[in-house]
C-alpha cells in the first residue's frame, strides 16, 4: 500500500495545500479569535528576517523608525472623508474601557494616517522640517470576513512609512522610490519572486490617496497577490489636519505627502510562491536557517557536526546543528525538508571514515558527496544557484501564464484558468473593470506597454494586468 502524502498535493487541492504546509512545517496557528493568528518560532524567524532586510533598506531612503498609539479617537478617521469610507467595514471600535462607557469610541489602528498627521501637524513648522521621513514597525486590526492565516488575518503585523514633503514633485518620486528601491528589490533580490509594478486604477486605489503603486506576485496556483503598496496622498491629509509649513517665500503651504507599507502577508506569498509538494522552500539570501548540520547516528558524527556548525557559522553562513540522533533519522530530514531550509548537511559513520559528507539541496533538489574541507567554501555558491532558481522558476511561471488578449471576455476566461492577462486599458476602461468584478476577476494594476510604471491611467499605451486575486 502506497504511503500517503505528508502534504496533499498542489494539484490536488492548493488552498489544502497552503494550510497543510502552515501546519506541517510549524510556521503558524489560528488564533482563539476568529481571523487571528499565533505565528509560531519558525514563521517568526522568516517574518524577522524580512523585517531586517526591510529595515535596513527603509534607513537607507532616510526614513526613521518611530511608533505611534495603537487607539486612534474615531473623530480622526471622519476628517477625511473617503478615508474613512474606505476602512468603516473592517474597523474595530473600542466604546468601553476600565468599566464605563468611554467619552469618545476609540478605534484600534488599522493604518496610521490620521494620527500621525495629527502630529506632523505639530512638528512641522517650516521648510526646513522637510522632508520628513518617517516608519514605524506595528499590529494592525481590520475585521476581516474571510479569514485565511498569513494572507487575511484580522490582526496583522506590518511596517508602514509616511512623509510630508514640500512639493508635489518631491512626494511623488519619494513614493515611486520606495516602491522600486525598497520594495521591489527586497521582493526581487531577497524573496526571490519577480513582481510586477504597476499602478492601481481608481478603483483600486487606496481610500484618501491620489495614485498608489503596487508590487504583484503570481503565485503557484496563478492567482495574484498583492505584496505590497505606496501611496501618494497629495494634500488630502494634510487639509485635514491642517498640516503646513512656512515656505522659503515666507507663505503657508500645505504639505504633500505619501505612505507605504508592507505586511506579514509577504509570508503566504513566500510560501505560495515557492513552495512544492514536499513543502516550503526558502531563499537563501532570506533564510533565518540557511544550512541545517545533521548527525545521521553515533556520537563521533555528533562531535562532528558540532565543529562544521562553529566552522560554517564563523564563514558567515546562518546555521543550526541537528544532533537529535534519539529521534529516527528520517523524520528529521523531511521536517527539515517542510520547513524548506536550503541545504542539509548529513553525516553518518561512513561518511566520517570517507572524510565527507552528503550535500542535500532543496533547490532544486538531489544529493551528493562532498568533502568536508571544502564544505566552508563550496557552500556560498551553492546557495546563490539556489536564490537564482526560485528567481527563474517565478519570472517563468509568470510569463509562461500571462495570455495577451483583446476582449473583456478573453480577460476572464484567461483568470478564472488559472492565468493573468494584459488588455489594454483603453479597451477594458471602468465599465470592463466593473464587469470583471462580477466574475471575481480584478485589474491587480495598469503598466506601460514595456512594463514600466505609466504616470497617469490614462497614459497612451497602458495595458491593465487581470487575474483572480487573494
Amino acid at each position: 500500500m502506497a504511503k500517503a502524502p505528508v502534504l496533499t498535493p498542489q494539484s490536488e487541492d492548493f488552498p489544502r495545500w497552503y494550510q497543510d504546509l502552515i501546519n506541517k512545517a510549524e510556521l503558524a496557528d489560528n488564533g482563539p479569535v476568529r481571523g487571528t493568528m499565533v505565528i509560531r518560532p519558525y514563521g517568526y524567524g522568516l517574518w524577522e528576517r524580512m523585517q531586517q532586510e526591510m529595515d535596513a533598506r527603509i534607513k537607507d531612503a532616510g526614513a526613521q523608525n518611530a511608533y505611534f498609539p495603537l487607539f486612534i479617537p474615531q473623530s480622526y478617521l471622519t476628517r477625511e472623508a473617503e478615508h474613512v469610507e474606505g476602512f468603516a467595514p473592517e474597523l474595530a471600535v473600542v466604546t468601553h474601557g476600565g468599566g464605563k462607557e468611554l467619552e469618545e469610541p476609540v478605534v484600534v489602528r488599522p493604518t496610521s494616517e490620521t494620527i500621525i498627521n495629527d502630529y506632523f501637524s505639530k512638528w512641522i513648522q517650516s521648510y526646513r522640517d522637510l522632508p520628513l521621513l518617517i516608519n514605524q514597525w506595528a499590529n494592525v486590526v481590520r475585521w476581516e470576513m474571510r479569514p485565511r492565516v498569513f494572507l487575511r488575518t484580522t490582526e496583522f503585523l506590518w511596517q508602514e512609512g509616511h512623509t510630508a514633503h514640500a512639493t508635489y514633485e518631491d512626494a511623488r518620486d519619494y513614493a515611486a522610490y520606495i516602491h522600486k528601491e525598497v520594495y521591489a528589490d527586497f521582493m526581487v533580490n531577497v524573496l526571490g519572486i519577480d513582481v510586477v509594478l504597476g499602478r492601481k486604477t481608481p478603483r483600486e486605489r487606496f481610500a484618501g490617496a491620489i495614485n498608489t503603486l503596487t508590487l504583484e506576485g503570481m503565485m503557484g496556483d496563478g492567482k495574484a497577490l498583492q505584496m505590497g503598496t505606496s501611496h501618494e496622498l497629495g494634500t488630502n491629509f494634510s487639509k485635514a489636519f491642517n498640516t503646513t509649513y512656512l515656505s522659503k517665500d515666507g507663505r503657508q503651504e500645505l504639505a504633500w505627502q505619501t505612505s507605504w507599507g508592507t505586511s506579514t502577508r509577504m509570508v503566504g506569498g513566500l510560501i505560495m510562491s515557492h513552495g512544492d509538494d514536499n513543502g516550503l522552500r526558502v531563499p537563501p539570501r532570506l533564510a533565518a536557517v540557511q544550512v541545517v548540520v545533521m548527525a545521521i547516528k553515533g556520537d563521533e558524527a555528533v562531535a562532528k557536526v558540532r565543529e562544521i556548525g562553529d566552522r560554517l557559522k564563523a564563514a558567515g553562513l546562518r546555521v543550526q546543528v541537528d544532533d537529535r540522533i534519539d529521534t529516527p533519522f528520517g523524520r528529521r530530514a523531511v521536517d527539515w525538508e517542510l520547513k524548506g531550509v536550503p541545504v542539509r548537511i548529513e553525516i553518518g559513520p561512513r561518511d566520517l571514515e570517507a572524510g565527507t559528507a552528503m550535500l542535500a539541496r532543496r533547490i532544486p533538489g538531489g544529493k551528493e558527496p562532498v568533502r568536508l574541507d571544502a564544505l566552508a567554501e563550496l557552500l556560498p555558491a551553492v546557495l546563490e544557484e539556489g536564490q537564482a532558481q526560485l528567481l527563474l522558476e517565478s519570472r517563468e511561471r509568470r510569463e509562461s501564464r500571462t495570455t495577451e488578449v483583446r476582449t473583456i471576455d478573453e480577460a476572464a476566461e484567461a483568470a478564472v484558468a488559472g492565468g493573468w492577462a494584459r488588455i489594454p486599458w483603453s479597451t477594458l476602461g471602468q465599465e470592463g473593470e466593473a464587469r470583471l468584478a462580477e466574475q471575481a476577476v480584478s485589474v491587480r494594476c495598469l503598466v506601460a506597454e514595456d512594463g514600466s510604471v505609466p504616470e497617469a491611467d490614462d497614459a497612451p499605451g497602458t495595458v491593465a494586468i487581470v487575474a483572480r486575486a487573494y
